[in-house]
């Protein structure tokens, strides 16, 4: 394929990219200083080289919600902060399915139990271990989506399990760059994170890393945080923009301390720096971006999604999400399981996956 441009850093830097070349952290930084329109274009030619032309839709289950011992500054989850969330314990395994046949309806291909805290101790809490495990393989049997799971830390022993039960993707959000990390979080480090991401990647799992940005760091502190997860390697890289939640250190906001014009900077460089991953735009999408400018992201590189609620917030339907696929000139992937995209765009009455 041949990119043209007369942006003569953006042509250099895709010309790398589709040679097989890596772009490094002085490339990275000279491109977010580029035309947006330009960049975006850039990162569209090599999302389209290189990737299948849809956008991966996942959908996620709270499944264990609040009283979270870190204080991650974000997060209403944390019971470091008073945010007034519905708290509970870890849902029923059928519960879980209940959730995930939801989303197979709505389209998604992925589906993650999620739950709040630490981390999903086999050793300290073996019943409720045992559930999660059996969570997985409910949904595992009884439907076509692929099981994804954010349980926190993991040790070696954890990952091996969950990779023998089927286990397809393992998320843990790095969130920020290194420098930045503690000013979000002091009760874990930036290193325990990477050291459960090593361990799922070396049990066999695919890898879901990501960030959330808006939260005061650099432009370089996003950069930073993509090297990162390249250096791991990771295959779907969730970008979430900060949706300030009242109660929270970060909450005192209206909207996350980025613009849309640097948002859509930031995806395509993420483009660029991870040109075969899925970039997948996911939480704070719908308080950021007004729904008629929510398919630009999509023609900057992005190729994934994560519809229906998030975790303590609502999200948007998989009807108005397939709209803004359709809109950016691509297609729902069907990977895991074939679905009728008009049958969800008619039923707008469909509650969000992960609802009741």
């Amino acid at each position: 394929m041949v990119y043209e441009t007369d942006n003569r850093t953006i042509a250099a830097a895709v010309d790398r990219v589709l040679d097989g070349g890596r772009l490094d952290r002085t490339d990275a930084i000279a491109l977010l200083a580029q035309p947006v329109d330009d960049l975006a274009a850039a990162a569209d030619a090599v999302r389209a080289a290189l990737g299948d032309g849809t956008v991966d839709a996942c959908s996620i289950v709270n499944a264990k919600a609040g009283n979270c011992a870190e204080d991650c500054g974000f997060c209403a989850q944390s019971a470091h902060f008073d945010t007034g969330i519905d708290t509970h314990g870890l849902l029923d395994p059928e519960e879980i399915l209940d959730a995930a046949k939801r989303a197979e309806r709505d389209g998604a291909q992925r589906f993650g139990i999620v739950v709040a805290e630490k981390g999903v101790s086999r050793e300290q809490r073996p019943e409720e271990w045992a559930d999660v495990v059996r969570a997985i393989r409910l949904v595992r049997d009884a439907t076509d989506v692929a099981v994804d799971a954010s349980l926190g830390l993991l040790t070696e022993e954890e990952a091996e399990i969950l990779a023998e039960e089927g286990l397809n993707h393992y998320n843990h959000n790095i969130e920020t760059s290194p420098r930045y990390f503690s000013e979000i979080v002091s009760t874990h480090s930036f290193a325990d994170r990477l050291k459960t991401l090593r361990r799922a990647k070396n049990a066999g799992l695919d890898l879901c890393a990501g960030v959330i940005v808006g939260m005061g760091e650099s432009p370089a502190d996003r950069v930073d945080a993509a090297l990162e997860l390249r250096k791991i390697g990771v295959s779907s890289l969730p970008v979430n923009i900060l949706n300030p939640v009242a109660g929270t250190p970060l909450g005192d906001r209206e909207t996350a301390a980025i613009s849309t014009v640097d948002l859509i900077k930031t995806i395509a460089v993420y483009r660029l720096l991870h040109p075969t991953a899925r970039v997948r735009l996911t939480g704070g999408r719908e308080v950021n971006l007004a729904e008629d400018d929510q398919h630009w992201p999509f023609e900057a590189g992005a190729d994934g999604l994560l519809t229906g609620d998030y975790l303590t917030t609502d999200g948007q339907s998989a009807a108005t999400d397939i709209e803004v696929i359709e809109r950016a000139g691509l297609e729902p992937n069907m990977a895991e399981h074939e679905f009728d995209p008009e049958a969800v765009t008619a039923d707008r009455s469909t509650p969000p996956a992960g609802t009741d």
